[in-house]
């Protein structure tokens, strides 16, 4: 289980940082004597859902944590989809050079990877323990202020 988190984590990190670098330079000529206009494009603004799937994945990596079971199952396919998707938008970027959208892809097949490994082996993780949970029934006479304010009583005059 650390494996995958970590391995979510550090990919959608990737994803991240990448997305944000300067993918691209665009120059614009202009009559002299003025000079050229140089304006600079991140991954982001060529691909505008690739920090989205970088956040989702990040968001995956502490759900995983969270969940149990079938739906973390789900969560690891949801983190297969977002982790493919950035390797896709990364990858289909023309006109670009090949570092910041080769780490990106890198990112994005390490957040895939993270949600196979959840899909294969996520039911037998542990879970967050009971403690995190809210008890189904509460004993009488233990109830706090929000009890006595649901009973109709007034918690103040005690």
């Amino acid at each position: 289980m650390v494996v995958a988190v970590l391995l979510c984590a550090a990919g959608a990190g990737l994803v991240l940082f990448a997305a944000s670098r300067g993918w691209a330079v665009e120059v614009t000529q202009r009559p002299p004597p003025l000079p050229e206009l140089r304006s600079s494009r991140s991954g982001g603004d060529l691909q505008p859902w690739l920090p989205a799937l970088g956040w989702v994945a990040l968001a995956g990596a502490g759900v995983l944590l969270a969940t149990r079971s079938a739906p973390r199952r789900v969560v690891g396919g949801l983190l297969v989809l977002a982790g493919a998707g950035a390797a896709v938008a990364a990858l289909t970027v023309s006109n670009v050079g090949a570092g910041w959208p080769l780490l990106a892809a890198t990112g994005g097949l390490a957040v895939a990877a993270a949600g196979a490994l959840t899909i294969a082996r996520g039911q037998r993780w542990p879970a967050m323990g009971a403690r995190y949970e809210r008890a189904a029934v509460t004993r009488p006479g233990t109830g706090g202020m929000w009890d006595a304010l649901d009973r109709g009583e007034d918690p103040t005059d005690r």
